[in-house]
């Protein structure tokens, strides 16, 4: 006997034990048919902005690519600095031998070892270095505009599947109730229709409307496994990741308006200002290929000792010069590079206009879109209260005999497109209020 109590004892001690462990761990959320989440934490739209600043490859190839861009700044800036660099040299000849053919320099050949360092340094060039680092210097400015502008595509496709994933998740919570309130409809009819109160045609109603709301609720857990996926990737994830994410619960700013929208995108859009700055480094790199006609002067100078040397040469050597470079005639190959250069310039304001004139449209397509889906949003509200409504009374004509099963299923299909109407219209507001932003060049 005292060991059957010891049992029950032990027992009633492991149970309340497990008991608090699973009251402290509540288990995650999930949504029937969906993975197992991988991922649990609570995700903001702050949150999902940040991770894909930093994790998405296509802005680390932009910033990679604009410091290659600042690199080339470097390289055309060097001609203003003196190049220096050694030389050893050494020689060992026949006695009396002398250099008879390919050379026009001294034939003369000494025994001897040599070490020595020359510097070169340009003087003037008439300013075609500058111009080279001016639009070498514009390329790179150019270059971190298009990081600005990877920045905000990949933002706005975070916020496209935010709001996608929020929408999905809000439409598939819709179709889990359509599915509930269905079933007991159906359960009630077919309990009515056993005691002969309503039909088999009400049966058979009733079932249809279940079947399409389980199919509804089919294709909102795929839209909710797809918008995770679309997620992940906008993110910069390499797998997949199931989100827990925190909506907003903020009403998006008002439209601003159509006029103030364009004005606003010419200014601050990353392409325009991309395009801005290859349009002054074309005309920039065209000023310096037209001074390739100018002259070049320059400096050289170099110095060493003669420790292993014949009689004739000193102990020491040092020389210093100078060197006036004068195009003459090359084939016409600089007059050529001028005018490539100059149509390269022409094409690039051509560009330049042609962006401006496409992001003024697309602005104005993206504000249209965006007063549209602030008007759905009082629209679709009312939709849903008339639709509620409606639903009420067909299903209280129904009880009491005065409306047929026609009339019900009707006003269900009603509400279910309503339901579904309200719960996208808040998150289709704030992915075309994104989109605007995006436009307007102000998503950074």
């Amino acid at each position: 006997m005292r060991s059957v109590v010891r049992f029950g004892l032990i027992f009633l001690c492991v149970f309340l034990l497990a008991s608090l462990a699973i009251a402290q761990t509540p288990p995650p959320i999930q949504v029937p048919g969906q993975l197992p989440p991988t991922a649990s934490a609570p995700l903001t739209l702050d949150d999902a902005h940040r991770i894909a600043l930093q994790n998405h490859p296509r802005i680390q190839a932009a910033q990679s690519a604009a410091a290659a861009a600042g690199e080339i700044t470097t390289q055309a800036r060097s001609a203003y600095y003196p190049n220096v660099y050694g030389n050893l040299t050494g020689a060992e000849a026949d006695n009396g031998s002398r250099i008879a053919a390919g050379a026009l320099n001294n034939p003369i050949i000494f025994n001897r070892f040599a070490a020595g360092v020359s510097v070169e340094q340009l003087v003037t060039d008439f300013g075609r270095t500058h111009n080279l680092v001016a639009s070498a210097r514009l390329e790179a400015l150019a270059a971190q505009a298009d990081v600005n502008f990877s920045r905000a595509d990949v933002l706005l496709a975070v916020d496209r599947a935010f709001y996608g994933a929020l929408r999905a998740q809000a439409v598939l919570t819709v179709a889990e109730q359509t599915v509930k309130q269905r079933e007991t409809v159906a359960e009630q009819i077919n309990a009515l229709a056993k005691n002969q109160i309503k039909s088999g045609l009400d049966v058979s109603f009733a079932n249809v409307n279940l079947a399409q709301a389980r199919m509804l609720l089919v294709q909102a857990q795929n839209d909710f496994q797809s918008s995770q996926s679309i997620l992940s990737e906008a993110l910069g994830a390499s797998t997949r990741q199931i989100y827990l994410l925190v909506d907003p619960q903020t009403v998006p700013p008002a439209l601003p308006a159509l006029d103030d929208a364009v004005s606003q995108a010419n200014l601050y859009r990353p392409e325009i200002a991309a395009q801005r700055l290859e349009v002054d480094s074309a005309q920039h790199f065209a000023t310096a290929e037209r001074d390739l006609l100018l002259p070049t002067i320059s400096l050289a100078a170099t110095a060493g000792d003669i420790p292993v040397r014949q009689a004739p040469l000193p102990e020491t050597f040092s020389a210093a010069g100078f060197n006036v470079h004068i195009p003459i005639f090359n084939g016409n190959l600089y007059t050529s590079r001028r005018a490539e250069a100059d149509d390269r310039a022409r094409v690039a304001q051509s560009v330049l206009t042609d962006v401006q004139i496409k992001i003024a449209r697309d602005v104005r397509l993206a504000w249209l879109s965006a007063n549209t889906a602030f008007q759905n949003l009082a629209l679709t509200e009312q939709f849903l209260d008339e639709a509620t409504k409606a639903l009420d009374l067909a299903q209280g004509r129904y009880d009491i005999g005065l409306g047929n099963i026609v009339e019900l299923s009707q006003a269900q299909l009603n509400q279910t497109q309503a339901a579904i109407a309200e719960a996208s219209a808040k998150y289709d507001y704030a992915t075309r209020v994104a989109e605007l932003a995006y436009q307007e060049g102000v998503l950074h």
